[in-house]
């Protein structure tokens, strides 16, 4: 069972779409996924509910409220949505939890600051020290041909974490959200160039480099 978690202390930077869009896509290649939602929000069960019953089932699991006390055993992949303003043991706590970690960043001065700190307190854990855990950073929502995404750019390029993927601002996250759909979900010629910026991110979780040290 592969636990996948989407996290940064920062909100509105993303987490939701990233693990909902995970989770279809995993479903969507014949796998049993649960999507875990630990921020009361819980954005991602609420695009659980609007999912058609025709399409590739998931699993969804109020983690703010019972953790994962009620995952079924035969789940081959866990993506868990990680609540915003998580520090300390709290952090330590949810990292125990995943074997691989997705940290969204956006385009602006502030998401770096805050990502700057959090990915710093992210290192000093233990789990993460032992590569018992691998993490990853992403560029969200970007903007291409703007000053602030080459900021972002060259801010990610730089940190101790691999820099896995640049998603766009698009319309079709929005599409495929209120119909409670992945963007893989999406026809083909409506969603090719948001289908095609995942496939770094997926080749990186299916490889080798995004699994623990034993």
């Amino acid at each position: 069972m592969r636990h996948i978690m989407v996290l940064n202390s920062k909100g509105g930077c993303g987490k939701s779409t990233i693990a909902t869009n995970l989770a279809s896509y995993y479903a969507t290649v014949g796998k049993k996924v649960a999507l875990v939602d630990y921020d009361p929000q819980v954005s991602s069960l609420e695009w659980l509910e609007r999912r058609p019953e025709d399409r590739a089932p998931i699993i969804g699991i109020e983690g703010h409220k019972e953790g994962l006390k009620h995952l079924p055993r035969n789940c081959d992949i866990v993506i868990e949505d990680a609540p915003a303003r998580a520090h300390g043991p709290e952090l330590t706590d949810l990292v125990r939890h995943a074997e691989t970690l997705i940290v969204p960043v956006l385009p602006s001065s502030i998401d770096m600051l805050a990502s700057t700190r959090f990915l710093k307190e992210l290192s000093e854990i233990g789990k993460v020290q032992r590569k018992q855990v691998r993490v990853a950073v992403i560029a969200n929502r970007v903007r291409e041909q703007t000053l602030i995404w080459d900021e972002l750019d060259g801010f990610l390029d730089g940190l101790q974490f691999p820099y896995v993927a640049a998603l766009r601002e698009a319309q079709n996250y929005i599409r495929a959200y209120t119909r409670g759909l992945g963007i893989h979900e999406l026809p083909e010629y409506l969603a090719w160039p948001d289908q095609a910026e995942w496939e770094p991110l997926i080749a990186w979780l299916n490889s080798k480099r995004s699994q623990p040290s034993k």
